[in-house]
């Protein structure tokens, strides 16, 4: 439990310095998007509260974004070929 629990934290300390998005922090912390989504949404409000809000914010401005997001990833997959 200690081991999730650290790893929670990290994942939110690296979201907060970074404001990387799930899908890159799973990659860095080799897990799912799924796990890394219910670390920040749900197990990190039972560690740390004030951090959770703060990692809200960031995850609400990324749902904002993501149509811009996959747009421009779409754009440059089809650029590489």
């Amino acid at each position: 439990m200690k081991d999730i629990n650290k790893r929670v934290v990290d994942e939110a300390n690296y979201m907060l310095k970074t404001k990387d998005t799930i899908r890159t922090i799973a990659n860095k912390y080799n897990v799912s998007k799924s796990t890394v989504h219910k670390d920040l949404s749900e197990r990190l409000k039972k560690i740390d509260e004030n951090l959770a809000k703060e990692i809200d914010s960031i995850m609400l401005k990324h749902l904002e974004e993501r149509h811009i997001r996959g747009g421009e990833t779409t754009r440059l997959k089809y650029k590489k070929r």
